[in-house]
């Protein structure tokens, strides 16, 4: 019997997965609230 071939791997981290998306959530959350605020400028005015 041997033992199992992966054992050295670490756990996969839910924090760190998420970091790699932030460059893009950022940006992406701030233009859907600048067109948000102008869509309700617009509909003010």
């Amino acid at each position: 019997m041997s033992a199992p071939a992966n054992t050295d791997h670490e756990p996969i981290d839910p924090i760190e997965q998420a970091t790699h998306k932030i460059p893009w959530a950022i940006p992406l959350f701030g233009a859907v609230t600048i067109f948000l605020l102008a869509m309700i400028a617009v509909t003010m005015a």
